[in-house]
């Protein structure tokens, strides 16, 4: 009995071991087709500057630093090209 005690509970702790712990991504911040249902154009810094070319840079997003901050907290994939607004789409 002992012995089938010892054997689950190695188990369990090698499964959490082995396993990643995924933290919880609030709902708002899911992906940028959520983002973009409640900000059209995405969120960024005060200041941020697109860095895509030609005529379709993004300007007309929301500018917070507190957004954009709690946004990339909860989701840094949110601004993959790092250039300070997340989810950008014009």
């Amino acid at each position: 009995m002992r012995r089938e005690r010892v054997a689950i509970l190695v188990s369990v702790a090698v499964g959490l071991v082995g396993s990643p712990v995924l933290a919880a991504v609030p709902p708002k911040w899911m992906n940028c087709t959520v983002v973009n249902k409640r900000y059209p154009h995405g969120v960024g810094k005060v200041g941020a500057r697109d860095h895509s070319t030609g005529s379709s840079r993004v300007t007309n997003f929301k500018r917070s630093n507190k957004l954009y901050a709690e946004a990339i907290a909860a989701n840094r994939g949110l601004d993959r090209d790092r250039d300070g607004i997340a989810c950008e789409s014009s």
